[in-house]
């Protein structure tokens, strides 16, 4: 009988043997792919460079905003300029890719300033709209969707200068870390406001306005996507205009459909066609079947298994069982 070592050895003839197949997940060039590390790295950085006051480099006694904002652009600019050779290198060659890396690299951290000035309406509509924050910092350390939102406007630039890949890995971090999932090549406008977040889908096509609210639970997606690949690039997702709000797990779909200004959309919601401007969409309240048990009074915790029954609690009954009390 062959020893484990040698069978060892043969399952890795097998595996070998496997990749030679040719599919698309035989591809052996590891280094014509972004590090994904390395992108995520990066957005830890992009996040110092856009909330300066909020973060600094525990390796420096003294901070110095000049010296550390030079130093973050210069190591963000440096291996974002790698990423971007790889992933173009493939289409272009290796000095066309270094060309266009190098461009973009340089108009994505000119395009910074007016980013920041679209984050600060993002931060004012999270505080205006949010009783529980006490501060924009708590919104900005604090708040998913604050994350989310930043990571996306990031990803958006880069995925609007026809950057393959990088913008997708820069939002998908993001989804993993707060269960918000922003398509980067959604448009949406000044003043987005995100409460609690988590489970939110964002499709690629999607149209926001400004001054628009949304809450957990909401999907912006497709009708179908039975086309597959040959629905890339046509409007597949929803377009939501100016001061709309909506509700907690509301699924908008369509690329037809338009949710006009000034509505409100409420919960649980299944919208396919447009809204016209200033409505109010709801479920006809359902009916609620509320059935006392055992007249009020319970003989013990409706999870016996978590809580002792109160000492001085006591019901008289002819049932050995108290849990088969007649109601």
């Amino acid at each position: 009988m062959a020893t484990m070592e040698q069978q060892a050895e043969e399952i890795v003839d097998i595996i070998l043997e496997d990749y030679r197949n040719g599919r698309s997940i035989d591809r052996m060039d590891p280094f014509a792919h972004p590090d994904k590390q390395v992108v995520i790295d990066m957005i830890g950085k992009l996040m110092r460079i856009v909330y300066p006051g909020f973060t600094r480099d525990k390796n420096y006694r003294i901070y110095n905003t000049h010296h550390n904002v030079s130093m973050l652009i210069e190591d963000v600019m440096y291996n974002l300029n790698k990423q971007l050779t790889m992933v173009f290198r493939p289409e272009m060659g290796e000095e066309g890719a270094a060309q266009k890396a190098q461009k973009i690299s340089l108009d994505f951290f000119r395009a910074i300033p007016e980013l920041r000035a679209v984050i600060q309406t993002d931060v004012d509509a999270f505080y205006e709209g949010d009783p529980a924050a006490y501060s924009t910092d708590e919104i900005v350390y604090c708040y998913p969707g604050m994350f989310a939102i930043t990571v996306y406007r990031l990803a958006h630039i880069l995925y609007t200068m026809g950057v393959p890949l990088l913008p997708r890995i820069m939002t998908e971090h993001a989804h993993s870390v707060t269960g918000i999932d922003i398509n980067p090549g959604a448009t949406i406008g000044k003043y987005f406001f995100i409460d609690h977040g988590t489970g939110i889908v964002i499709g690629e096509t999607t149209v926001i306005g400004d001054h628009v609210k949304i809450y957990q639970g909401v999907t912006l997606g497709a009708l179908t996507t039975r086309g597959g690949q040959s629905l890339r690039g046509k409007r597949r997702h929803p377009t939501i205009e100016d001061n709309v709000t909506i509700y907690a797990g509301a699924s908008i779909l369509g690329g037809a459909t338009v949710i006009g200004r000034d509505s409100v959309i409420g919960s649980n919601v299944f919208i396919t066609s447009s809204i016209p401007p200033c409505t109010t969409v709801s479920v006809k309240s359902q009916e609620l079947q509320i059935r006392q048990r055992c007249g009020g009074r319970c003989p013990e915790p409706f999870w016996p298994e978590e809580k002792e029954p109160s000492e001085d609690f006591s019901v008289k009954t002819t049932n050995s069982d108290p849990r088969k009390l007649d109601t």
